[in-house]
């Protein structure tokens, strides 16, 4: 008989005794028992290895999705053999994205939909809506992973789409469906069945009230590419974003615009963030980003106000504060506008996450906009990253920042001085800067 054990459902953490609180992640009533699953395999399997040498290395064909804003976060197309976790909050569009994509690719080679938390009618209804419906797109209403495996075996799909892996459940553990073991076990066959059948397989994940994908830590381990599905409820805009990708960049997004027919890519993403907003105002400032491979504009907005607390508010939104308090502290040392009074709120128009330090010259520039309660002029956007000494260091593919920026109309680009000689011949004016005195000069005085 096999032994008890209990397992934490937060974090994975396994115990032989019942405990009120796991000591790992610390979660109250955690601890669920589930008796371990014997091994049907008496002997151990004979495996035949390869010299490096004689491995093949020429890459799988890519199957296009049908949507070229996936296929750039996806690196290029979908991967014959690759296990794809989709996470996002409810309602944000997954089963959309993916019933459309299935869909795309139904005109080329059978498609296999797994639902384990919708009925055949409603997929299809929502088919209907969408216009996605093809004769090789397969639906299947199922819960046990046995028999819909069986099923994709016998139609060996080139795509199997499966929503969601919190729903589905292996009959020989005793487990709960979307529990720790189920979530684990049932990962791992259907990244057998990917592997040894060479069959694309994408799985929904539900996301915590954290924001976090939900199952053990393994499940992102165990999975080729992890994207995340972004987006304000009330608006119409949703990001995609590649947060692990054995295939392509990890720094890539899509954007897409949810319509009546389902979600539509959006190719030119600055266009489409600079129009949520305008500019002209006290601390609203223009920023030339690289998201990935891509150059993208953006518009990023300062608020100071005076306060009467004693600890003056640091929010931001789409922008590290801690990083934000950093360069309010630079600015006060180095230039002399004083912030230790002043709540500093900033917002990255659009909903778009600014991880990377080109855009801290952005920041630093609308936060002055907004304490001196003075616009910048028309046409000028920036980037460039600060140091903790005042200076402004230059920053990578900048030629490709200005190259958008110009098709888009602007005129100047205020920017690190050691950027314009790899830039070149530009119709675009310059203000070279060295440090964050230099800027406050050029733009405010």
């Amino acid at each position: 008989m096999a032994k008890r054990r209990f397992v934490c459902q937060e974090c994975g953490y396994q115990s032989p005794k019942w405990l009120g609180r796991c000591p790992s992640c610390g979660s109250w009533e955690g601890l669920v028992e589930e008796r371990p699953r014997p091994s049907s395999r008496p002997g151990a399997k004979k495996c035949a290895v390869s010299p490096i040498t004689e491995i093949s290395s020429t890459e799988a064909q890519r199957l296009s999705s049908g949507l070229e804003e996936f296929d750039r976060v996806l690196g290029g197309g979908i991967v014959p053999g690759s296990l794809v976790l989709i996470g996002g909050d409810p309602g944000i569009g997954k089963s959309t994205l993916l019933l459309q994509t299935a869909r795309n690719l139904a005109e080329r080679a059978p498609v296999l939909y797994l639902s384990g938390e919708e009925s055949p009618q409603q997929i299809k209804l929502r088919a209907e809506r969408l216009g996605a419906q093809s004769d090789q797109l397969y639906v299947l209403a199922e819960t046990d992973l046995e028999a819909a495996l069986e099923a994709a075996l016998s139609l060996k799909p080139a795509l199997l789409v499966v929503d969601s892996i919190q729903t589905v459940f292996l009959p020989e553990i005793s487990s709960a469906p979307g529990s720790v073991t189920q979530v684990r076990e049932c990962a791992a066959r259907l990244l057998r069945l990917a592997k040894e059948e060479n069959i694309a397989v994408f799985l929904v994940g539900h996301v915590t009230k954290e924001g976090m994908l939900a199952g053990p830590r393994v499940l992102e381990h165990l999975v080729d590419t992890v994207l995340y599905f972004e987006g304000e409820r009330g608006a119409s805009y949703r990001l995609l974003r590649a947060v692990k990708n054995r295939f392509g960049s990890t720094n890539e997004i899509g954007v897409f615009e949810m319509q009546s027919r389902g979600l539509v890519p959006v190719t030119n993403p600055s266009a489409f963030f600079l129009t949520q907003g305008g500019t002209g105002e006290a601390g609203a400032v223009i920023l030339a980003t690289i998201e990935g491979t891509r150059p993208i504009l953006v518009e990023v907005q300062a608020l100071v106000a005076g306060t009467p607390l004693a600890v003056p508010r640091r929010t931001s939104v789409g922008y590290d504060h801690q990083r934000l308090s950093m360069i309010a502290a630079i600015l006060e040392k180095r230039v002399g506008i004083s912030f230790y009074d002043r709540d500093i709120y900033l917002n990255v128009v659009g909903g778009l996450r600014l991880t990377e330090p080109g855009a801290d010259l952005a920041v630093a520039v609308a936060l002055l906009s907004s304490r001196l309660e003075k616009p910048l002029p028309p046409g000028l956007f920036l980037f460039g990253e600060v140091g903790l000494t005042g200076e402004v260091r230059p920053v990578p593919q900048a030629e490709q920042r200005i190259r958008e920026a110009a098709r888009l109309g602007f005129k100047k680009a205020c920017l690190p001085r050691e950027n314009i000689p790899s830039v070149g011949d530009s119709e675009i004016g310059f203000i070279g800067i060295s440090n964050l005195q230099e800027a406050f000069e050029a733009l405010f005085r």
